[in-house]
């Protein structure tokens, strides 16, 4: 839930440096990420890989829908995995960090044709095909830069994986992919083979985010190889490649468990081993997506308290609402999807009796909610610092302008200093786009 390098003491501190200190150089509400600890998770996840599957681990690409910046590019780059990106702006980011575009993932249901031409012409290494129409346009970009395109394709393999609708992404009812049982997954294969441009090196999946339990996991595998089977069956070869996604769950609450990456690696590598052995085919290169695994818990928001309000209910209790100088602006996921945070006090302890208290941002919604229901110190008042764990994926990411907040600063953290990686918008950044 808490980053490595993050003590909770008589006040947070991170790498050495206390929140009063964070909060008087850096402002509020500001992102810290710390950096050890990002590191750490990556290598972990690619150890993890490695170790399960020997030299049939493919590729740790770094989703980096999750949360980008160049800096973050940067750290990728030096622990030379890859990573995953699903628009134009996610592939600038990850090129102008230096990131070598063979460690480049491409993705995205409506890739534009301007998008596919740059992936290629760049020497993006894989792009992963979601619609028919995308294998005309990636199709006729290669032939036009006189290209042979590797290519996976995204299925669809009818899992319905125990997360929120919102991230379950591998039922039939989604906008993703190509569906097995359908048909859909072989007419794309055969529309493939039609084209001398493209080469099709395997399949991807990605069943969803937020998921603890590997049951989902273990059942993709099996219907990823009966696939692979299916088409060696048909066309008399083997592809060599599988991209079985991430959505690996980590803990946002203490009642919850981070998923460890050598416990996931190790059941995949068993089914995938498993199944392709009853099918007598050779273990094909796996390669995986983690974001949220990696970045999550790497991060954590801090908040300044503006005011606290006590509100009676209709039943005659009391709960107490208290206001920070950020929400649904700089969080969406709790309003989005229901997501659940907790919280601190960063800037002292407390041993004050603790009431039902509801942590609320500053905007004009009554569903501007970071914490719905938590026992609070009673003593909270405006000025307090509130420090909110595992804000890493999805937080500045899916940030917005709403109201006209400026999205925060992401603050990086190592050995004892901090520095600025994503700079705190301004009035003028907002007023600059109108004309």
């Amino acid at each position: 839930m808490w980053s490595s390098s993050v003590q909770l003491g008589s006040e947070l501190s991170i790498a050495g440096i206390s929140a009063k200190d964070l909060a008087k150089e850096f402002g509020t509400p500001t992102f810290f990420i710390d950096e050890a600890d990002f590191r750490a998770r990556a290598l972990a996840w690619n150890e993890a890989l490695q170790a399960a599957f020997g030299d049939k681990a493919g590729t740790v690409y770094y989703a980096s829908k999750a949360f980008t910046c160049t800096e973050v590019g940067r750290w990728i780059k030096d622990l030379g995995i890859g990573i995953d990106v699903s628009t134009g702006g996610e592939m600038a980011v990850a090129l102008a960090a230096g990131i070598d575009p063979k460690k480049i993932e491409v993705h995205g249901n409506n890739k534009s044709v301007a998008e596919i031409e740059k992936a290629i012409s760049v020497g993006v290494e894989t792009i992963v095909i979601d619609s028919m129409y995308e294998i005309e346009r990636v199709a006729a970009a290669a032939a036009k830069a006189g290209k042979v395109q590797r290519v996976l394709l995204r299925l669809t393999p009818g899992i319905q994986a125990h997360t929120h609708e919102s991230i379950s992404t591998a039922h039939e009812d989604v906008k993703f992919g190509f569906s097995i049982s359908s048909g859909a997954a072989w007419t794309a294969i055969t529309a493939v083979h039609g084209h001398s441009s493209l080469e099709l090196r395997g399949f991807h999946a990605h069943i969803g985010s937020q998921i603890f339990g590997f049951e989902s996991f273990e059942i993709l595998a099996e219907r990823f190889v009966a696939f692979l089977a299916k088409y060696r069956d048909e066309f008399k070869k083997e592809l060599p490649e599988l991209d079985l996604g991430g959505g690996y769950g980590i803990a946002y609450l203490e009642s919850e468990e981070t998923v460890d990456p050598f416990e996931a690696m190790k059941v995949l590598a068993t089914a995938v081993k498993k199944h392709c052995a009853a099918f007598n085919l050779q273990i094909p290169k796996v390669s995986i997506e983690p974001g949220r695994a990696i970045v999550g818990p790497t991060m954590f928001t801090l908040y300044e308290v503006g005011t606290v309000k006590d509100v009676t209910l209709e039943n005659g209790s009391h709960r107490r609402y208290i206001s920070v100088d950020g929400g649904m602006s700089d969080n969406i996921r709790p309003s989005l999807y229901g997501a659940e945070y907790t919280t601190i006090i960063a800037n002292r302890t407390s041993s004050a009796k603790k009431v039902s208290s509801r942590l609320v941002g500053k905007h004009c919604e009554t569903g501007d909610i970071i914490i719905r229901e938590i026992d609070l110190p009673e003593d909270i008042v405006p000025g307090d610092l509130l420090a909110v764990p595992a804000t890493g994926a999805y937080g500045r990411s899916m940030a917005s302008n709403y109201n006209h907040v400026p999205r925060p600063s992401v603050v990086a953290v190592k050995d004892g200093k901090a520095r600025v990686i994503v700079r705190r918008e301004s009035i003028e950044d907002l007023l600059a786009l109108d004309i």
